[in-house]
């Protein structure tokens, strides 16, 4: 009875690593990229909109 706490342990242990990493090596980057482009995105067709930053045209 007594390894059955150090087994369960043990394979909580591996699983919480493996969220962790997919979490750190895949969801968190490619979170970051579609946030990214998603405000490029809507800056992109906020410029189409209001026209291109800069001074008035004379």
């Amino acid at each position: 009875m007594s390894s059955e706490p150090a087994i369960a342990d043990s394979s909580e242990r591996r699983r919480e690593w493996g969220v962790f990493l997919t979490l750190a090596f895949a969801l968190a980057p490619i979170l970051a990229v579609i946030i990214v482009a998603g405000f490029g995105f809507a800056y992109w067709i906020y410029q189409m909109i209001a026209g291109p930053p800069g001074p008035p045209p004379p």
